[in-house]
Parts: C-alpha cells; sequence; structure tokens
C-alpha cells in the first residue's frame, strides 16, 4: 500500500494567516465516516471492524533519531502498558510518509504526529489526535525559523535568493509548508525559481546541516532546536535566526479510528494520567518554550485550524492511496 500527498503552491498572498481566512473544503478519504462533524473518522459501528490488538504499537513523530527516543518514551509506555492491559511496543519510524502507510495499513495504534501530518494522517490515516503537550499553566506552541550560520552571507531573508535553502519534508508545517507559503507570500520568493529547495528528511538534519555549514539556511522548529542546543548537539553560536513566525501547534497524540472505543478510552486516561515528574519525557521536553510537562485536551477541527489554513494558502491536496 502507498501513500502520496502532493503539494501544489499556487498561493494567493493574502490568504496567508489571515485571521477568518476561508479554509479549503478538508474532507477525509470516503473509507471514513464523520457522523458528528468533528473532522475526524468515527469508529466502525461493526464491532467485527474494530481493533482490539494484544500489542499496541506506538510511534513518535521521525524528527530526530529513534533510538534517543525510545528511551525518552519508555516510562510513559510502561504506563500505557499498564493502563490499557497490553503490551506495548515503540516503533521507530524513519520518515513521515513510514508512520502514515502504517496507521493507514492498520499496524500502528498509537501515535505522535508532527504538526503538518496531523491533517493528512486523519484525511488518509484514520488518525484522531486528542492531546498534545503543554507548560503546567497550559501553554503550548512552537514557531517556524528560517535559520543560517553566522559568516554565510545571509543576514535577511531577501539573501536566500541565488542560494540553496534546506526544508525537511512535504508533509512538515514548519519544515515546509509554512515557510514556502511565508516566502511566497511576504517575499515574493518561489522554490526552483529564486532559490535552490533541497530536503534533508528531518529537522534535526537540518538543523545540523546549518550549523556544520552544509546548508546556507534551512527551514526549522525551534522547539527540535532548543532541545538539541540543551542535549549538547549543536552549540547556540553555531546558528543565527533570520524569521520566526507565528506560534504553531506541536505534535498532536492520538489514536488510530477503528480501535476498539473501549481500548481508545483506555489510551486516553493513560496520557491524562501519567505522572511526569522525575521522568525521562520532562527531562526531554522541559527545555522547549514553552516548557512541556502535561498532556492537554485538543480536538483536531480548532487546534489545527490555523494549520489547515496554511494548507489552504499552498493549495495542498490530499490523495490517499
Amino acid at each position: 500500500m502507498s501513500f502520496a500527498a502532493f503539494a501544489r503552491v499556487t498561493l494567493a498572498a493574502a490568504a496567508l494567516l489571515l485571521p477568518g481566512a476561508a479554509l479549503a473544503d478538508f474532507k477525509l478519504d470516503p473509507r471514513f465516516t464523520d457522523a458528528n462533524g468533528d473532522m475526524v473518522a468515527d469508529a466502525p459501528a461493526d464491532t467485527a471492524k474494530q481493533l482490539d490488538p494484544d500489542t499496541l504499537v506506538f510511534a513518535y513523530t521521525p524528527v530526530e533519531d529513534p533510538a534517543v527516543y525510545a528511551k525518552v518514551w519508555a516510562e510513559f509506555l510502561d504506563h500505557l502498558a499498564k493502563t490499557t492491559g497490553k503490551k506495548v511496543q515503540f516503533f521507530p519510524v524513519q520518515s513521515n510518509a513510514a508512520q502514515l502507510e502504517a496507521m493507514r495499513a492498520g499496524r500502528l495504534h498509537v501515535a505522535g504526529f508532527n504538526t503538518g501530518s496531523n491533517p493528512i494522517a486523519v484525511a488518509c490515516s484514520g488518525f484522531v489526535p486528542f492531546t498534545m503537550m503543554a507548560a503546567k499553566d497550559g501553554a503550548y506552541g512552537y514557531e517556524m525559523e528560517i535559520i543560517t550560520y553566522p559568516g554565510s552571507g545571509i543576514a535577511k531573508v531577501e539573501d536566500i535568493k541565488g542560494k540553496k535553502m534546506a526544508f525537511t519534508s512535504e508533509t512538515s508545517n514548519s519544515g515546509y509548508k509554512a515557510p514556502s507559503a511565508l516566502l511566497k507570500s511576504q517575499f515574493g520568493m518561489e522554490a526552483g525559481k529564486d532559490f535552490e529547495p533541497v530536503f534533508s528528511g528531518k529537522h534535526d538534519n537540518s538543523i545540523i546541516g546549518v550549523a556544520n555549514k552544509d546548508y546556507p539556511a534551512a527551514a526549522i522548529a525551534n522547539s527540535v532546536m532548543k532541545r538539541m542546543i540543551a542535549r549538547g548537539v549543536i552549540k547556540p553560536e553555531q546558528v543565527v535566526t533570520i524569521y520566526k513566525s507565528q506560534t504553531f501547534p506541536t505534535t498532536g497524540y492520538g489514536y488510530v479510528y477503528n480501535l476498539k472505543p473501549e481500548l481508545a478510552e483506555k489510551v486516553k486516561q493513560a496520557f491524562f494520567t501519567f505522572d511526569w515528574e522525575g521522568t525521562a519525557l520532562q527531562k526531554e521536553f522541559k527545555s522547549a518554550e514553552p516548557p512541556q510537562e502535561k498532556f492537554i485536551p485538543i480536538t483536531f477541527k480548532d487546534t489545527w485550524a490555523v494549520v489547515r489554513q496554511i494548507d489552504d494558502a499552498m493549495g495542498v491536496a490530499y490523495t490517499c492511496k
């Protein structure tokens, strides 16, 4: 089974991130139903089509080294196992496409999809996001930053003209869609015409690439960069920010639509009852700004409205195959 999401850049400048701007008609794949209008797939009414696996497979969005995050998530996955009464396996996905395909094919049951992949995961893979990380006071989010390195000759966004710019993947909000829309609408710059786009595959690859002077510039999620600086992967003086966007929602966590409803409720319970104090998860994500220290409830319909607006501005179409 293959998955394809093709982005067609047909941006109208005035449409980008304007409050109340019209959104493209978001539709789920025809194999899904949405009777209550919440924009996510309903659980199958036929119990024979509901999943109740012996082992729940969990995957975190592939933004950094999967081996690192297997350890970061270990305590939470133990809690998920105790709460659901199931065995739980960490699935180290290497790409957004692999994660989307795994859920669409029924091999992935619980996951965190990155900001830009959430609409595709919902529309084509039956993903039902219900939570994301936030600070203790409920603050959340990250910004897209365009970064370069000292001495690159790039002091402002316009200086990227004629040079290479690194993106992560076409499904990424901060790694491709938002910066592409921004460059087109605010600076009149298009990939392939005004600069040469290259795709690194992951945010950490783009960040390290700029820090090591492999890329003159890159569009990245600053939450990832802050964690890498906190871990000592790069030094803050290796990168310079030349643009910072508005705040976007972070990774959305949820389950596949056809998980048995009783099991889906236990999955929710596991997220909202997890004690972060002293865990590897807290240690890893507290370096974000704002710090990420608990799970809060969200809805795809409301929380991801700004992301769907960017997709609309980008002329994004989802082709589920």
